[in-house]
């Protein structure tokens, strides 16, 4: 197993520990802190492993799948504690979980074509911006301008989201024609 490989699996492994120190106690700060030091290295390793595979040509199938699918869990598994701790509206968690599930139905069914859909720069900068959202809500700051930050960045979030879905289906509409 290469190294970017190694990366995406340690993202995923970082997952339940992230859980754990959302919602054990979630009125610690020490809690919040270890469980906000715990997405933004989880999150660095999304971008590292990326860079990584490209740069030294250790792109794999394994990584192709795993990669996309451990950024869905991390980014999911955030959102639902915030949901739980009542930190994330409802109706954002499911626009946002809502195209995750649509955006990987259609990739099957474009490889099932023999068709690849790569990230663009709307799903990239989605997958940030959730990234980043996540980051300011962890921390739950009681003061007003940090209050203002997460709220624009929940907009931010949503909007790319939906966004980053629309141009997908649009750049790749033929995927859902049917052919012979």
């Amino acid at each position: 197993m290469n190294l970017p490989n190694k990366l995406t699996v340690l993202r995923v492994i970082m997952i339940p520990f992230f859980v754990f120190f959302m919602l054990y106690n979630p009125d610690s700060i020490t809690f919040r802190g270890i469980a906000e030091a715990i997405f933004i290295v989880a999150s660095l390793t999304d971008m590292l492993d990326g860079k990584i595979a490209r740069k030294y040509n250790l792109v794999t199938n394994f990584g192709k799948f795993m990669d996309p699918l451990a950024d869905k869990l991390l980014v999911c598994s955030a959102m639902i504690c915030l949901l739980s701790l009542g930190e994330l509206p409802t109706v954002v968690v499911l626009i946002i979980i809502a195209r995750e599930f649509i955006i990987s139905g259609f990739r099957l069914v474009a490889a099932n074509a023999n068709i690849v859909i790569a990230a663009n720069m709307w799903g990239k900068s989605k997958t940030v911006s959730q990234m980043l959202m996540v980051i300011v809500l962890i921390l739950n700051f009681d003061f007003c301008w940090y209050t203002v930050l997460g709220n624009v960045l929940i907009c931010l979030a949503t909007a790319l989201t939906v966004i980053s879905l629309i141009t997908y289906l649009y750049q790749n509409k033929d995927v859902l024609k049917d052919q012979n």
